[in-house]
């Protein structure tokens, strides 16, 4: 795992009235403000609650997909308890599959994979959060915005729920052991 941070059973959720922000207590005098925004927040979000098994597990999953990603070590770690935070705390949203163009094939997505997901502008790597059946809540995963339309972005560990058709498999190639990548298909 390529994260700063392990988890831990210390760790507690709790919702920052002060801040308008779900927040996990790291233990370490450290707090993490999850980037979620307050309106796609379950109602759980807005008690207390411990770090559990299942985030812990999530923690771990996440962690290994994207640690390839070429983000810094912080940066994973961020884009990592967004996640974890997202896949126990995120509202169910509609999709907004108009954004993207359709894909060739079928791609069945799985929770915790990276595909990729392609507008008119551009194209970026995303981490696939939770599958519902025709579609899937994603999370951005790259720094650098992703325009959707010539007045819409999309910003690093922001979330969006796209039918399947609109993705495509991520692959991976290595720049002579520098762990850049490129992105094929």
């Amino acid at each position: 795992m390529n994260t700063m941070l392990k988890p831990s059973n210390v760790w507690k959720w709790y919702f920052d009235a002060n801040a308008q922000a779900l927040m996990l207590d790291l233990d370490l005098d450290m707090v993490f403000k999850v980037s979620i925004d307050k309106k796609y927040l379950t109602p759980d979000a807005f008690f207390d609650a411990p770090f559990t098994v299942g985030d812990a597990s999530l923690f771990e999953a996440y962690a290994d997909v994207v640690g390839h990603l070429p983000l810094s070590k912080p940066r994973r770690t961020e884009l990592v308890l967004n996640a974890v935070a997202a896949n126990r705390f995120h509202k169910p949203l509609l999709p907004k599959s108009w954004f993207f163009h359709v894909q060739e094939g079928k791609m069945a997505s799985i929770g915790g994979s990276l595909l990729v997901l392609q507008t008119d502008f551009g194209n970026e790597v995303f981490l696939v959060i939770e599958n519902v059946g025709a579609a899937s809540l994603c999370m951005h995963t790259s720094e650098s915005p992703l325009r959707l339309t010539e007045t819409k972005e999309m910003w690093f560990c922001e979330t969006i729920k796209v039918m399947n058709n609109r993705l495509s498999p991520y692959q991976q190639k290595y720049d002579n052991g520098s762990r850049h990548y490129a992105l094929v298909g």
